[in-house]
């Protein structure tokens, strides 16, 4: 299969849409959920860009550049804001993501 040569980016797409998902309802039950705001909506946004990429990588996309460059940032930016929380889950989640931005930084030509 085409998408074989991408099974690293793939299992580490995975990973931080789990992360990502994971930090998403671990944020939705603390106290303060609405200081929360901004690491959710980032959760979401790179749960689903992961996964989109996901399942395009396991399509032979020809749009890998784009794609890429577009999971880049919300791994980035995802990361970013996880890292402003001392919660173990958005701490893991942070870590997630900046493997996941790496990992598609190296799909960019």
């Amino acid at each position: 299969m085409s998408h074989e040569k991408y099974s690293t980016v793939i299992e580490t797409l995975h990973e931080c849409m789990e992360a990502c998902n994971h930090c998403f309802i671990s944020c939705l039950g603390e106290e303060h959920v609405k200081e929360m705001a901004e690491c959710i909506r980032l959760d979401r946004e790179c749960a689903d860009i992961c996964s989109l990429f996901e399942q395009s990588l396991t399509r032979d996309t020809p749009y890998v550049q784009e794609l890429a460059q577009l999971c880049a940032k919300a791994c980035r930016d995802c990361g970013e804001e996880c890292a402003k929380h001392d919660h173990d889950h958005c701490q893991k989640c942070a870590e997630a993501c900046r493997k996941c931005a790496d990992e598609c930084e190296k799909l960019i030509a």
